[in-house]
């Protein structure tokens, strides 16, 4: 995003499977939230602390799939890989929703949104959606959906909304959500 300041990447490490929320926005918002307050329990830990620190941008994101009604998180193996494959990507449609939050660690502000992008598939052939699967990558991806890869890209219809958005972090939302966190410093 053109930022030249010194990041750290941290894992969370939530179990994301107990927090539930019927609509997927609720979800991927509490995802978020309950991430930052991990990070921020972690770094508590490491004697972090907000008012003696430099100003200091804490991001958080979380992304699922929605397919006819229907919330899919990460493919838990590859089996269920396949049922979101064959159910959705071949002449199908799906939306991804994706949170960011962003938390001011001096100023404990905290400032979260949610975008949605939607993509429509061509009919792809069985052989091509599994490639990506055996490579083992969307296991890792929310409903196993990789608009980016090589092997799915070109069968891509339609896509409303922007690849960032679809790939999991908005970077407008981020941007915004950032001007407004480094407002209140």
């Amino acid at each position: 995003m053109g930022y030249q300041f010194k990041f750290t990447v941290m894992g969370a490490d939530i179990d994301e499977k107990q927090i539930r929320r019927e609509k997927a926005e609720d979800l991927v918002m509490a995802l978020a939230e309950a991430k930052a307050d991990a990070i921020i329990a972690k770094l508590k830990e490491n004697g972090f602390e907000e008012a003696t620190s430099e100003p200091t941008l804490l991001i958080m994101a979380d992304q699922v799939v929605l397919h006819g009604g229907e919330i899919r998180e990460k493919p838990s193996d590859a089996d269920e890989a396949r049922q979101f494959i064959k159910g959705c990507y071949s002449k199908g449609h799906a939306s991804t929703v994706g949170s960011a939050m962003v938390t001011n660690l001096k100023t404990a502000v905290r400032k979260g949104d949610w975008d949605k992008a939607e993509v429509t598939y061509n009919k792809i052939l069985q052989y091509q959606l599994f490639l990506p699967m055996e490579e083992g990558d969307v296991l890792y991806v929310a409903g196993g959906l990789m608009v980016e890869h090589p092997l799915t890209s070109p069968f891509v219809e339609v896509m409303v909304g922007t690849i960032d958005s679809v790939m999991g972090l908005s970077k407008a939302l981020t941007e915004r959500l950032i001007q407004e966190a480094i407002q209140e410093l």
